[in-house]
């Protein structure tokens, strides 16, 4: 499984510091996200990362805002436009890009002009925004150099679907970091793909295929080379939201491990829950848990290291709305 056991270290995520409630925006307040700072920091070690504070910007402090070209703005504080930070945001989103070497994830502050992913406004000559977006300087510079790592914005984290697929991600990255701390070979390659056969069908069928053919036709490949191929196209996968058809999809074909264990009785309700679940009735924790009830009454060695099944820890709640 790629949830953690108890006694192994939490996976760790760098954060926006402001979202766990540090002192230290622009105007001295705070962001702190609940979500963030009560609920999944029992799970996850967070290293909270203020790049504004960090190149010297103090607290309270005048804001800086994007300018010029979306695809390359600058950095320019709102009342002093030639108080130009660019180069030192871009300079210590590379140094902590080599620091943070550790993190399974990183939640940043949208709409930042130093942390925003996406969507961050770049204003020209005339005070206006311009008609395309930018992202946040640091965040860029970043992100550029750990092109894998799961990212995402807080706000969007209060979407349920978008708040289980970054979590599933985060765990899939945490487990290969696992494996790589093992060593790489063929074999772990193999058992690593098969044991995520399911999450891959369920967020991308077409790319497990893919996937599977490329770890097919490895041959005698050093895994060393294959490896960091496979898991960049697995991380490209997964970043795809699974969705109620795709899900359904997975639900009847684990059900079709049981076919010679269940009665005619439990056959049809495992089907009408499948189903229900299918048509917006119910949500996916419902066919999951009655799924898991008849596989610990009739154990199947392949479903059972599934990390379909459980993905994320299962106080997380997170299919109970989804």
């Amino acid at each position: 499984m790629s949830t953690p056991s108890p006694s192994s270290p939490k996976p760790k995520l760098a954060i926006s510091a402001c979202l766990m409630g540090d002192e230290v925006r622009y105007n001295g307040g705070h962001k702190e996200s609940r979500l963030c700072s009560r609920i999944l920091s029992e799970h996850f070690d967070f290293v909270p990362v203020c790049p504004e504070m960090a190149i010297g910007l103090g607290t309270p402090r005048e804001p800086i805002r994007l300018v010029g070209d979306p695809a390359q703005p600058r950095a320019v504080g709102t009342v002093h436009p030639d108080n130009d930070v660019s180069q030192a945001l871009l300079d210590y989103g590379t140094r902590m890009a080599g620091q943070l070497t550790d993190i399974c994830g990183y939640i940043f502050m949208q709409k930042s002009p130093s942390c925003g992913l996406e969507r961050v406004k770049v204003y020209q000559d005339h005070g206006r925004p311009a008609e395309h977006a930018g992202r946040g300087l640091f965040a860029a510079a970043f992100c550029a150099l750990h092109p894998d790592l799961p990212v995402e914005e807080e706000g969007r984290l209060n979407d349920p679907v978008l708040r289980e697929n970054f979590l599933i991600r985060v765990f899939a990255y945490a487990d290969w970091q696992q494996l790589l701390a093992a060593g790489l070979s063929r074999r772990a390659l193999t058992d690593f793909h098969s044991r995520h056969k399911y999450l891959l069908m369920a967020h991308n069928p077409m790319q497990y295929k893919v996937l599977g053919h490329l770890l097919g036709s490895m041959g005698k490949s050093d895994p060393n080379e294959v490896g960091p191929r496979y898991f960049s196209q697995l991380m490209a996968a997964l970043k795809k939201c699974a969705t109620r058809r795709t899900h359904t999809n997975v639900l009847q074909h684990l059900s079709g491990y049981l076919k010679h264990s269940l009665s005619t009785e439990d056959k049809q309700e495992m089907q009408q829950v499948i189903g229900q679940y299918r048509l917006g009735i119910i949500p996916l924790v419902v066919p999951l848990t009655l799924l898991k009830h008849h596989f610990r009454q009739h154990p199947d060695p392949y479903v059972g290291l599934q990390v379909y099944l459980q993905p994320h820890p299962e106080n997380l709640s997170l299919r109970n709305s989804i």
